[in-house]
C-alpha cells in the first residue's frame, strides 16, 4: 500500500464569542462580522450580535422585526430608546413586507451620503440626481470635490444649516420633475419671495448664502447644491 500523502492546508479557526457580551481579545476573531436579519422571529441574543456587527442589514421586512422585537428583547429598557439605538445600516429589498411606518422612521433617522457621485459623464451625473427623486423619502446627499446637491421635498418646510468653515458661498435652488408656482427663502443674498422657477424660465443659480440658516418652502421639489471649499494650500 502506498503511503498516503498529507496535503499541507491552511488553518480555519472558528469560534462563538460572537455570542460573548464581549469578545476577549485572545479570542477576538480577524473576520469582520456582518448581521442580516430576516424577516422571522429574533433570537433572545440579537442585541449581542448587533453589538459585534460592522455592518448591520435588514432584509425588507426584517426591519419590521427590529422596531418590534428589539425593545420586547430589552424589556427594562425604553422602547423608543432601544428603536433610536438600533438602526440598521442597509435595509434592502422591493420593501413589500417593511410597514410605512417603519420606513418612514428609519428613512428621518438615516442620511445616505454619496461620495464621487458628480463629476464625469453627464448622464451617470444625471442618473444619480434621479435617484434622489426615486426615493425622495430618504435623505440621500451627493457628494464631490466641488459641491453637493441634496432634494428638499416639497411636503416639508426646510432650515439649511451652513457651516462657513467648509461650504459656501454659492449656492442654487433647482425645481426639478415639475415647474415651481411658488418658492420663497430666507439667508439668501438673493431671495426667492413666492417666486416661479421652471426650466425655460428663472432658476435660482449663483446664488450666494448670507446667514448661517436658510430657510427654504416650495409648491415642487427642489434640489439644494453648495459649493465645498477646498483646502488651503501650504505656501
Amino acid at each position: 500500500m502506498l503511503p498516503v500523502r498529507k496535503l499541507a492546508m491552511e488553518l480555519m479557526s472558528h469560534c462563538s464569542a460572537f455570542l460573548l457580551p464581549s469578545i476577549p481579545p485572545e479570542t477576538r476573531p480577524s473576520l469582520t462580522y456582518a448581521l442580516v436579519v430576516l424577516n422571522q422571529r429574533l433570537p433572545r441574543f440579537t442585541p449581542l450580535l448587533w453589538k459585534h456587527a460592522q455592518l448591520r442589514l435588514c432584509a425588507d421586512g426584517g426591519a419590521n422585526r427590529v422596531f418590534d422585537e428589539m425593545p420586547q428583547l430589552m424589556p427594562n429598557e425604553d422602547a423608543p430608546d432601544v428603536q433610536n439605538r438600533f438602526l440598521p445600516d442597509v435595509i434592502k429589498g422591493d420593501m413589500d413586507s417593511i410597514r410605512p411606518e417603519v420606513l418612514g422612521f428609519y428613512s428621518n433617522l438615516v442620511c445616505i451620503l454619496v461620495a464621487g457621485a458628480l463629476g464625469g459623464r453627464f448622464d451617470h451625473e444625471i442618473g444619480n440626481i434621479n435617484v434622489l427623486c426615486r426615493f425622495s423619502g430618504i435623505r440621500i446627499i451627493l457628494l464631490s470635490d466641488d459641491c453637493l446637491i441634496q432634494l428638499l421635498p416639497k411636503s416639508h418646510r426646510h432650515e439649511i444649516h451652513i457651516l462657513p468653515s467648509v461650504e459656501g458661498p454659492h449656492c442654487g435652488l433647482i425645481p426639478i420633475m415639475t415647474p415651481s408656482a411658488i418658492s420663497t427663502t430666507t439667508g439668501l443674498k438673493w431671495n426667492l419671495d413666492n417666486t416661479e422657477m421652471k426650466f425655460g424660465g428663472l432658476i435660482s443659480t449663483s446664488n450666494i448664502v448670507q446667514d448661517e440658516k436658510i430657510t427654504v418652502q416650495s409648491d415642487s421639489d427642489l434640489l439644494w447644491t453648495i459649493s465645498i471649499q477646498q483646502p488651503i494650500q501650504d505656501s
